[in-house]
């Protein structure tokens, strides 16, 4: 069983900044991916990105290729989402959630078995 708690998000300008942070209580094992999600209202939850707990392998959905940074911290059971150059576009509540078994590979939003709460992001242009 993995509980995760979300934080970090909040309001901002276009253009700004945000870093969310996502501490995963419980065993994360190393065969484990840890992701970033995010849903608007009336969407479908999509991925953001997502990183292998074992040999740090990133993935980005490509609206946030080279403006997102996502990083994991073993020790302390985290893993953060660097958020640079936001748009209005990327408003959303953002989700962290844990994929134990990726039989759907690490950006499929199935192969995801816990999930954290939910923080809201909203950028203003």
């Amino acid at each position: 069983q993995v509980q995760l708690v979300e934080s970090g998000g909040g309001l901002v300008q276009a253009g700004g900044s945000l870093r969310l942070s996502c501490a995963a209580s419980g065993t994360i094992y190393s065969s484990y991916v840890l992701g970033w999600f995010r849903q608007e209202t009336g969407k479908e939850r999509e991925f953001v990105a997502a990183v292998t707990w074992r040999n740090n392998k990133k993935y980005y959905t490509d609206s946030v290729e080279g403006r997102f940074t996502i990083t994991r911290d073993a020790a302390k059971n985290t893993v953060d989402l660097q958020m640079n150059s936001l748009k209005p576009e990327d408003t959303a509540v953002y989700f962290c959630a844990v994929n134990t078994a990726a039989p759907w590979g690490p950006t499929n939003r199935l192969s995801y078995d816990y999930w954290g709460q939910g923080t809201q992001v909203t950028v203003s242009s």
